[in-house]
Formats: C-alpha cells, sequence, structure tokens
C-alpha cells in the first residue's frame, strides 16, 4: 500500500473506533474493536476488519449491526476526513486473534524435550612453553 492508502486508513480506522465508542447506540456494536482498515488504490473501497476481542460467537450479530449503520458510519467518516466520496465500508470479520490463540494452544501442548548439554572440550595446554 502507499503512504497516502497507509494514512488514510490509519486515519478512518480511529474514526470508526471512536464512533463506536462513542455514538453508535446498536447493542450489538459494544464492545468491538477496528483492528485494521485497508484500502484500494482509488481510495473507492475501505475493508473494516473487526473482532469482538475473546467472545467469536458474536461474529452474526456484529456484522448484522455493521451492516445496518453503514450509511450514518460512511457518513460520519466522510465529514471527518473530508474526502469528496467517502470509501464504501466493507466489514470482515478478523480471524488473526483466533488463529494466534489456536497457536499458543497448540504450542502449550506440545511435549518438547530440553536440547541435551554440549560437551566441554578441555583445552591441552603445550609442553613446549
Amino acid at each position: 500500500m502507499t503512504i497516502k492508502q497507509d494514512r488514510m486508513g490509519e486515519r478512518i480506522q480511529e474514526i470508526l473506533s471512536e464512533l463506536l465508542l462513542r455514538e453508535v447506540a446498536d447493542p450489538r456494536l459494544k464492545n468491538i474493536t477496528v483492528t485494521d482498515v485497508r484500502i484500494d488504490n482509488e481510495l473507492m473501497f475501505a475493508n473494516v476488519y473487526i473482532n469482538a476481542l475473546g467472545d467469536e460467537s458474536r461474529e452474526q450479530q456484529v456484522l448484522i449491526g455493521l451492516e445496518r449503520a453503514k450509511g450514518f458510519l460512511r457518513r460520519e467518516v466522510a465529514k471527518r476526513v473530508r474526502l469528496r466520496n467517502a470509501p464504501e465500508l466493507r466489514f470482515h470479520w478478523d480471524t488473526t486473534l483466533e488463529h494466534g490463540e489456536r497457536i499458543n494452544r497448540i504450542l502449550s501442548t506440545l511435549d518438547i524435550p530440553p536440547a541435551p548439554p554440549e560437551p566441554v572440550q578441555e583445552l591441552k595446554a603445550d609442553d613446549d612453553e
């Protein structure tokens, strides 16, 4: 991504996080986190990655709530970013935290024996000196 896309993505992430925390009244959208925002080259689409931090069972409810709030969120992003055309928001459930947790569980179940100690080599002193 370009620097402009990165900056715009970070700014939209901040705005959406603030909106979801303070201005959205839908109870389905409480305690969710915007984990990442990726914008296409033309700044027309913003892929927004969301997670409910530890409550994977809420995925469907959260995505339905975001679809209902999409118009409001896009309008507010447009106002605060001051773009002529605000990018269309596409919401996705972020599974990276779930994958990381799964990897940690697998690693904790592994039985890895400690490495054997390396043999110590003794230095022989030269008798000539």
